[in-house]
């Protein structure tokens, strides 16, 4: 995925349609925030079979991947206005998460580092 590119796309979309205005951090947080919670509206109440056939089912899977695009584009936006490095912020976060959940002692288990 080139970020860099998809933010420009994102960019040039919002400013064509004059809702730059409206794009302030707080705002694109929020939107991002309510696009998870839809995400998470396709899932609810259903069970683990449901759930792991979930992409079988056309209109399901095609609100799924539209949430997650939408989440997606939130994400890119924000990062955009407060300038912030995705994929570098993402490889650091990696190699923290590594740091913090060595494998000899977390793997096969869900603990939190500090449990």
């Amino acid at each position: 995925m080139d970020t860099k590119k998809l933010q420009k796309k994102l960019a040039k979309f919002a400013k064509e349609r004059d809702w730059d205005q409206f794009h302030s951090p707080k705002n694109l947080a929020i939107a991002l925030s309510v696009e998870c919670s839809e995400l998470l509206e396709e899932f609810q109440w259903l069970t683990e079979e449901q759930v792991s056939n979930v992409m079988s089912s056309t209109g399901q899977a095609e609100r799924i991947k539209d949430e997650m695009a939408d989440i997606t584009a939130y994400l890119l936006q924000l990062a955009n206005k407060l300038d912030i490095d995705l994929e570098e912020v993402l490889l650091k976060k990696i190699k923290k998460n590594a740091a913090k959940y060595p494998v000899n002692k977390f793997k096969g288990t869900a603990k939190k580092y500090n449990r």
